[in-house]
């Protein structure tokens, strides 16, 4: 599904907020008077994700375009109730809490002109916990096999990216925080270029809404996911040799220290390898496929679905009161 804009601005900066009474209107502020600098034409959206304090009054007070949903779904969600309702061709996404700063943003926009994703990569000097900075560290390990790239900072959420491509992501991103780890490995592994621009994050205003016992492990189900989306060998491959490897190991353990047959046991494992690995085949190939479609979309059809009252209570659209989704349907 793409989902595209009927008028256009240079910039869309993209902010979830889940009670940001404390800091959201200073964060617009300074937002503002950085996108001026830039003379171009811009927008800021703020999604409230069913806070109930005065997030939403005192962001639209500060000039933003509110967004509110009637109840929290997710950062995630929000992340792509503001794509859906982006006017720019460049989308700007930082979060509302204060770590991010405003600043940084043109050193991220003018980096677009060569890539197509430019994501704020935290330092050392950046002012978090330790055991975030180590899951992070695993995390970045991890992507950077899935991707076959260097990932600095996968669960950044400050980060500049052309629209169109954003727009044709939204299907893919999950409700929850681990948007930033979606997005990432469906950029770089459908061939899109990204790049890394160092930031310093300053500590947020209030508390995380992240726990690290239970959106950690979802963090790494989401790697999981997109790897088997766009890659399924970097999983399935690993998968098969190390069942064949115990399969193996513990057929010659028993022949050898226990003058034992070789035993069912083994022959099961090298023979669930294989089928994995034969599974894993088949699924590079639907991969593949899903691609060639996509690229060769180029004739198609738009439906054009009018967004109904029920989808938000609050949206402001500037210029048509209906915002409308297309649908992309393949002739």
């Amino acid at each position: 599904m793409l989902i595209r804009s009927n008028s256009s601005l240079d910039i869309s900066v993209i902010m979830p907020a889940y009670y940001e009474e404390a800091i959201i209107a200073s964060v617009i502020e300074r937002i503002q008077t950085v996108l001026r600098e830039l003379d171009q034409t811009y927008e800021i959206i703020v999604v409230d994700d069913g806070s109930h304090d005065e997030t939403a009054r005192r962001a639209r007070e500060a000039g933003a375009r509110v967004i509110v949903h009637p109840y929290n779904i997710g950062n995630g969600a929000a992340i792509k109730s503001g794509i859906r309702h982006a006017q720019g061709e460049i989308l700007v996404m930082l979060d509302a809490d204060g770590q991010h700063l405003p600043e940084d943003i043109p050193r991220l926009i003018e980096q677009l002109e060569t890539y197509d994703m430019v994501v704020g990569a935290r330092t050392a000097e950046s002012d978090s916990d330790w055991h975030r900075d180590l899951a992070n560290r695993i995390y970045n390990w991890f992507a950077s096999y899935v991707c076959g790239r260097k990932i600095d900072d996968l669960t950044s959420g400050f980060r500049a990216m052309k629209g169109h491509i954003a727009r044709g992501f939204v299907y893919l991103l999950p409700n929850t925080f681990s948007y930033p780890t979606t997005l990432t490995l469906a950029v770089v592994r459908s061939g899109y270029t990204l790049h890394y621009v160092p930031i310093k994050a300053a500590r947020r205003v209030g508390k995380s809404k992240i726990k690290i016992f239970k959106d950690g492990p979802r963090f790494l189900l989401i790697i999981l996911k997109v790897a088997t989306f766009f890659s399924p060998l970097k999983v399935f491959i690993p998968a098969s040799i190390a069942m064949f490897t115990v399969g193996v190991g513990y057929g010659l353990f028993k022949i050898v220290f226990l003058a034992s047959r070789y035993g069912p046991t083994s022959a099961m494992l090298m023979t669930m390898a294989i089928l994995v690995f034969l599974v894993g085949l088949v699924s590079e190939q639907v991969a593949q496929l899903r691609f060639e479609v996509r690229e060769s979309s180029g004739n198609h059809q738009f439906v054009r679905l009018p967004l109904t009252a029920h989808d938000y209570r609050d949206a402001q659209p500037d210029r048509e009161e209906q915002a409308t989704i297309e649908e992309k349907l393949p002739l």
